[in-house]
């Protein structure tokens, strides 16, 4: 006798993937990789989701821990005394993270799906009045993600086996402000250099599934390999420092690989389980450095380096849990948990982060579905300090501290079967 379990089509894993709130994750991650689309057991799939990203951490107790002036010549940039300046700060600044799919089934047995997001971003803009202006003013990285996956299933015991496997082309882009020199009021020069950034490359992944469609069962297991930016390439902005015209900077630094292992299963009629477990290798990125092109007179020569980029991350670990529910044919819907691991090693503020789900699935048709979700989750207190890991000495230049704070994110999505 076939048991009636919540059907793909009406709480499908797509949807359930909207509660895993990847956008409140550590490291640079917003959207992360989904290829949930893949499973949808439709002929021909649209999907569009966007997710708008609320945290609110506040950063207090600033303390300007290196009041050097800039000096090129000795290799400091202190960024002078900072101690007058506000001792409080915004750590965190809102965004939005969307993805477009499509998915098309080929034949009997294969399936392939393109699909448009932005991975990986960062946005911080504490501002020039904090006491903490030599390490930031303000920071923002964002991406674009192209990419192609691919499946092919077959029958295995009571259930089927797919093969996964696809690649996709990666664009990271962004910039870095900070007050290498503070100068006296009235001064002409504001003291303000930027980092401006961009590089490219490609990835590949790879992974298996099982399903049994009669207990709405699948597990999946899909590694997405890293993404060696190799050429990053761009300019620094000393202009406003020391009335040296900007520079050509070059680089080098792969974005992370990725784990993940999803389990979902009917547990009873209109009931359905699911969970993930996510590996994210945040700990690649250390401190990123930056060379000069050319010669830059008494700044730089070419090939030496002139700056860095101080992340200090150590790897991610994202677990999810949550219940799903079939209302009627029209009606769904799932609450989930969450649990991020922070990437931060006592420099920066990314530490644990606990989040409840909530989504409600609307379906007018059986060709057509609206979804709503929502998150409030629990960003952990801690600190900032100055830290050596690995010999390399992080958060030098300002030290602060933070409390328990709340980040909100609010999902919307649409699915269209044809």
């Amino acid at each position: 006798m076939v048991r009636h379990f919540i059907s793909g089509g009406v709480l499908a894993a797509a949807a359930v993937g909207m509660l895993q709130t990847p956008a409140l994750a550590g490291g640079l991650e917003r959207g992360g990789y989904n290829i949930d689309l893949l499973f949808d057991t439709s002929r021909f799939t649209a999907e569009a989701t966007s997710t708008f990203v609320m945290p609110d951490r506040k950063l207090k107790n600033v303390r300007d821990t290196d009041p050097t002036p800039f000096n090129p010549a000795g290799g400091t940039a202190g960024g002078g005394d900072l101690t007058g300046l506000s001792t409080s700060a915004d750590g965190s600044e809102n965004y939005w993270s969307p993805r477009i799919g499509i998915k098309a089934g080929i034949g009997d047995a294969a399936d392939c799906m393109f699909d448009y997001s932005e991975p990986w971003g960062a946005h911080k803009n504490p501002g020039r009045d904090w006491a903490g202006a030599n390490e930031d003013i303000e920071t923002k990285v964002e991406s674009r993600n192209y990419a192609a996956t691919c499946s092919y299933r077959f029958d295995m015991g009571p259930g089927q086996l797919r093969l996964i496997g696809g690649g996709f082309y990666q664009e990271v882009y962004g910039f870095q402000e900070r007050l290498v020199q503070a100068f006296p009021a009235g001064f002409p020069l504001s003291g303000v250099g930027r980092l401006d950034l961009e590089g490219d490359g490609w990835g590949w992944r790879a992974g298996v599934a099982y399903e049994i469609p009669e207990y709405a069962f699948r597990a999946s297991l899909v590694y997405n390999s890293e993404v060696k930016l190799n050429d990053i390439t761009g300019t620094l902005d000393l202009s406003q420092v020391s009335g040296t015209p900007k520079f050509d900077v070059y680089g080098s630094q792969a974005m992370p690989d990725v784990l993940e292992l999803k389990v979902q299963s009917g547990i009873a009629p209109d009931w359905l389980a699911f969970g993930s477990v996510k590996w994210t290798d945040w700990s690649q990125l250390q401190k990123v450095p930056f060379f000069c092109s050319s010669g830059v007179a008494g700044v730089c020569a070419s090939g030496t380096q002139v700056t860095t980029l101080d992340l200090g991350y150590r790897d991610g670990w994202t677990v999810m849990g949550g219940i799903g529910h079939k209302f009627n044919e029209q009606w769904s819907g799932a609450v989930s948990l969450t649990w991020d691991r922070g990437t931060s090693q006592g420099f920066g503020s990314q530490t644990d982060t606990w989040a409840l789900g909530v989504l409600g699935s609307y379906s007018p048709t059986k060709n057509v579905e609206f979804r709503l979700g929502g998150v409030l989750g629990l960003m952990t207190g801690g600190s900032s300090r100055t830290v050596v890991l690995d010999g390399l000495t992080y958060g030098q230049r300002a030290n602060y501290d933070f409390d328990d704070d709340i980040v909100a994110a609010i999902s919307t999505g649409i699915k269209v079967r044809f």
